[in-house]
């Protein structure tokens, strides 16, 4: 066992058996590299990365290739989960050699920390236009030993390009409805007709973007809009990258039908696609979309969720050592199972002897489902009865198979946005398991998660203590998680919770002289740079989540310096706004709230008696992305500033529409506020 068996994370611990000297990150290291005056061979992956392992196998496993790594080299191994700063910097620099990243990364690095080599993957040997890993060591080894200037050199210009700051200091009169519209055309230009989505394969699930499109619609009845985010939301449903039995969908698909995926299952892609399938379902009433939703956050429940209330981080693409094994099926497998239902769900999901994944089946709906119930002479409600029958059988079925691995750390970041939508969910669905889910998770988070001092710590696993300094997307997400939950049960410690994470940003990670906030805080480790990453890529940017809340809390609080540093943090960001909207999707999403004039609801009254219910099922019963509403009897205003003084009238719940604190006629009846709120 080397250095890694002492660590929590799943994904070093995987490496601990290695023959390779890996380090964890930290001085120990950093100075040995010194001492010796090695180079440092920097390798990142996370848990459930199916080409890491493959990596693992086929060289840190190898003695000769690990001789030479421990002869040469001070080896450390990083879980990119749990070192988001470390990731970035290094993928930054990966990037600028080779023109794109990935995972595993492999990075050589001066003994001070500066990158002059960076790749992803390498075969044990040449193959593809690839060196092996072993060429690649020889060269390093090399170079170090007879080119060592030419390094440095190399070292000192990488370290400057990963070193550049942006501004965020945009004018707010930069951000005009024009902006959305020329978005939605970027979008538009990329859209896939055919199969949704945007661009080619590999295909990512684009959460943030329809997000986007979906407030575009919802305020603008922008019909391309609409039909683009939901074409895209059906054929993503319909695909084999979810899980047709089990719930929940894999990382992304492969190809660009949607039909063979990357199969291991990521908590943050599962909140997000909850969240924004809920939306869907709140905007339409399309009972496909609420299936989904349910579906989605009924497998975190079951299988990805701590006894204490955290929720893990993902589950692997590998079982018994083969990709997809654990969903894949074969014909006679499913008629084995099945036996007389079994005709009419491969009908439904395109079983076929022949497989149409390496001799296997992926499922995935292939017809409409009013085509197989009329083709087998049943209703809808007969068809959808048999199929899930069908699916509970073959889950049960497939729960008695090898499990892929579980990374079963605690992320603050990952469990925010999965909080969000389980508090959203359980409001708009009446789901009172999901809102216990949702504050059991808050509770978890504030016993386990905080310092003394009330900072946030990054990682928990059971059995150890949580640690690293936590990052902006963990304030960020974690204080969106507990905005959402305040909304949905108006406990006013989520949101006191709220204001002290926002004040923490703005204390410890505001860019002072760019605008906006670095990714970790003034008292991190010091790095080869702070990193200050604006770009929405599987998990929306910290910056920008953080400006989302920003934007609600100054609703809610009357604080204009919130709303100053989001809106001009999203106007600094215009150009990149229109050109790459999928890149910038969760920024749009600010802007498009700045943009909404967007609404606040007091509620005086009990949001838990039958009169606060009926004002509030109003404003619950549509997608309303551009209002936040705050409901208490009427001594909480010290709590909620937007509470303040708001009397009841005629000791009747009472609801005040309001915009910047500007109130319309307060109103006891559903009726009345429902008109005030029409076209919300």
């Amino acid at each position: 066992m080397n250095r890694l068996a002492n660590e929590s994370s799943p994904y070093l611990l995987q490496h601990a058996d290695n023959p390779v000297d890996w380090f964890p990150w930290g001085d120990e290291a950093l100075q040995l590299a010194k001492a010796e005056d090695k180079p440092i061979l920097l390798s990142i992956g996370y848990a459930a990365c199916h080409w890491c392992h493959v990596m693992a196998h086929e060289s840190f496993e190898d003695p000769a290739t690990a001789a030479f790594m421990n002869e040469h080299f001070i080896n450390i191994k990083v879980d990119r989960e749990e070192r988001p700063d470390l990731d970035s910097i290094y993928m930054d620099a990966v990037v600028a050699i080779t023109g794109q990243g990935g995972w595993p990364m492999t990075v050589a690095l001066t003994p001070d920390g500066r990158p002059f080599f960076g790749g992803t993957y390498y075969p044990p040997q040449p193959r593809y236009g690839m060196p092996s890993f072993s060429q690649v060591l020889q060269v390093l080894n090399d170079a170090w030993h007879n080119r060592r200037q030419e390094v440095l050199n190399s070292a000192a210009q990488l370290s400057g390009q990963v070193s550049r700051s942006i501004a965020l200091q945009g004018q707010a009169g930069l951000l005009q409805p024009t902006l959305l519209e020329q978005a939605t055309q970027t979008l538009a230009q990329t859209f896939d007709a055919k199969e949704g989505g945007f661009g080619g394969a590999p295909k990512f699930p684009p959460s943030m973007a329809i997000e986007f499109l979906l407030r575009q619609a919802q305020r603008y009845g922008d019909r391309q809009a609409q039909h683009m985010a939901e074409f895209t939301l059906k054929k993503m449903a319909y695909g084999g990258m979810y899980d047709q039995v089990g719930g929940g969908f894999a990382r992304y698909s492969v190809d660009h039908l949607w039909l063979v995926p990357h199969f291991e299952k990521m908590l943050y892609d599962n909140a997000q696609l909850a969240r924004v399938y809920l939306h869907a379902w709140q905007m339409t009433g399309n009972p496909l979309y609420r299936r989904v939703t349910e579906e989605t956050l009924d497998y975190v429940l079951r299988e990805m969720l701590h006894e204490d209330g955290g929720f893990y981080s993902s589950l692997d693409a590998d079982s018994e050592g083969v990709e997809g094994k654990f969903y894949v099926w074969s014909a006679a497998e499913i008629q084995a199972i099945l036996g007389d239902q079994a005709g009419l769900f491969m009908a439904y999901y395109d079983v076929t002897e022949g497989g149409n994944w390496e001799g296997n089946n992926i499922l995935h709906i292939n017809q409409e489902p009013e085509e197989t119930a009329a083709a087998a002479g049943l209703s809808l409600e007969e068809l959808e009865s048999s199929l899930a029958a069908a699916r509970q059988t073959l889950y049960e079925h497939r729960a008695q198979r090898v499990w892929p691995g579980l990374d079963d750390k605690v992320l603050t970041a990952w469990n925010g946005l999965m909080m969000a939508a389980f508090a959203e969910a359980g409001r708009a669905l009446g789901r009172v398991d999901y809102l216990a889910a949702a504050q059991s998770n808050a509770r978890f988070l504030y016993d386990n998660m905080r310092t003394g001092d009330g900072r946030l710590l990054r990682t928990w696993k059971a059995g150890s203590q949580a640690k690293y300094n936590a990052y902006l997307e963990d304030y960020a997400y974690l204080a969106e998680g507990l905005l959402a939950l305040y909304q949905s049960d108006f406990d006013p410690r989520w949101f006191s919770w709220t204001r002290e994470l926002a004040e923490m940003m703005l204390a410890h990670f505001h860019d002072q002289e760019n605008g906006g906030f670095f990714d970790t805080s003034d008292d991190h480790e010091q790095l080869i740079h702070r990193p200050k990453d604006l770009q929405d890529n599987a998990v929306p940017s910290g910056n920008a989540v953080a400006a989302t809340v920003l934007l609600k809390l100054s609703l809610f609080t009357g604080e204009g310096r919130y709303w100053d540093l989001a809106e001009a943090a999203t106007a600094g960001l215009h150009n990149a706004l229109v050109q790459a909207p999928v890149a910038f999707g969760q920024w749009l999403q600010a802007a498009a709230f700045i943009l909404g004039e967007p609404r606040e609801v007091a509620i005086a009254g009990d949001p838990g008696e039958a009169s606060g219910q009926a004002l509030l099922e109003v404003v619950n019963a549509a997608f309303r992305p551009f209002l936040v509403v705050a409901a208490a009897p009427e001594t909480a205003g010290e709590t909620v500033a937007l509470l303040a003084n708001r009397p009841q009238i005629d000791g009747q719940a009472t609801a005040y529409v309001c915009h910047r604190f500007l109130c319309q006629a307060p109103v006891t009846e559903p009726e009345a506020l429902a008109a005030q709120l029409a076209g919300d």
